[in-house]
């Protein structure tokens, strides 16, 4: 009644601000389900903490292990500064390794894992049970330097791999020492009482490996083993030249699988638990997702194996237009600098001799290998010669 009251001159503005309301309403529920749909996983940036817990050359695949994983998660994205690495020998510099400063992981020595840029930051006897739940927890001396240390927050993904030999509940450390499933468990409640982590994805390739993952009670872990209780995890490819197996079988499919995954990439985790089924793996791999309150159907492989690009979205105009006039100041500057600097030489920056003051010791002299049993031989000659051999036994 009161609408009709009024003149059909003041209902247009009315109808006009009723419309722009509604659009505005249902281009911001949109916005919204845009947003939560790009943010979906509720992270803001991944990590990755990747062991190996074995010493020895006959333990070189393992070291592969790790390393195969390195190189994945680097390829999709995730930096160095994200990584904590921690190999107990350093299979490279081994003096069986027939191909010094090298890791292969396939056969016939075609792929190298070891690679130019490896950052290795806990090696040989610093891998340790401690130090590992030292990183984890954060429960580390002031002075470690910020490239061993994992910062994580409430706001990250953080993958867990780690590989070596073990048992029904526990792993061992370098044949010394071992963790158990019950330390580690233990480990990851802290991590989640000090809001260390947001999503877990824990992974183990090793002899009964899901009993490593029995125990665990925080929430957000995602579980993956090797092979059940009572079962071994098998080794694969061996390698007649360099003369031990080059890779884990499960670790072997896993980065078979990872091989197809781009940063771009949709596939989930359910495609992940169905990479090496027992009649390649022999054994019998496992996984626990009841901690895990997302589908892991829901859940990209890329929430822990890659980088996170979360982007601003803003109204507002950013001009990418540089200041000329800052820009050319700044550059007649640096070049004002690189001419009042003086050339140094090479033997100016490192003057050897006088850091450690002394002079460079002379080469001793040595004959040639030949040289004496050249010299024998003509001793002998010269004495068959002048006594012959009926004073051979004057010498003898």
């Amino acid at each position: 009644m009161v609408a009709s009251c009024l003149p059909r001159e003041g209902l247009r503005p009315l109808a006009g601000w009723l419309l722009l309301l509604s659009v505005g309403s249902v281009a911001a529920g949109r916005i919204e389900d845009q947003t939560e749909q790009f943010f979906r996983s509720g992270h803001t940036n991944n990590w990755a903490v990747l062991v190996c817990t074995s010493r020895f050359w006959f333990n070189y695949r393992h070291v592969a292990n790790t390393l195969s994983v390195y190189r994945s998660v680097k390829r999709l994205g995730i930096p160095d500064s994200h990584i904590v690495l921690m190999l107990a020998d350093d299979m490279a510099c081994n003096p069986r390794n027939p191909k010094p400063a090298t890791v292969f992981s396939h056969k016939n020595m075609e792929l190298n894992v070891y690679g130019d840029d490896v950052e290795v930051d806990y090696r040989s006897y610093e891998v340790t049970v401690e130090n590992f739940l030292r990183v984890l927890t954060g429960r580390i001396p002031p002075s470690t330097p910020r490239s061993k240390r994992l910062l994580s927050d409430d706001r990250s993904n953080i993958l867990i791999y780690m590989t070596g030999h073990g048992g029904n509940g526990f792993l061992k450390f370098q044949d010394s020492e071992e963790i158990t499933n019950i330390e580690l468990a233990d480990a990851f409640e802290q991590m989640w009482q000090k809001r260390r982590y947001n999503e877990l994805l824990f992974i183990i390739d090793t002899c009964q490996g899901a009993s490593m993952y029995e125990r665990f009670y925080s929430p957000n872990i995602m579980a993956l083993a090797s092979s059940q209780v009572g079962e071994d995890s098998l080794s694969h490819q061996p390698d007649p030249a360099i003369g031990v197996h080059l890779m884990d079988r499960y670790t072997f499919y896993v980065l078979e699988f990872l091989e197809e995954i781009n940063p771009a990439s949709q596939t989930n985790m359910n495609d992940l638990f169905q990479v090496c089924p027992r009649s390649l793996c022999v054994s019998t791999p496992g996984h626990r997702t009841d901690l895990f309150q997302r589908d892991p159907k829901n859940v990209l492989i890329t929430d822990f194996f890659g980088s996170v690009r979360k982007v601003e979205i803003t109204t507002e105009t950013i001009s990418l237009q540089p200041d000329l006039e800052i820009t050319e100041s700044s550059y007649k500057k640096d070049r004002m600098d690189e001419e009042l600097m003086e050339p140094l030489k090479y033997a100016e920056q490192l003057p050897v001799a006088q850091i450690i003051h002394q002079k460079p010791k002379l080469k001793d002299w040595h004959p040639p290998g030949g040289f004496i049993l050249g010299l024998w031989a003509l001793i002998i000659m010269v004495f068959f010669k002048t006594y012959g051999i009926k004073h051979m036994k004057f010498i003898f």
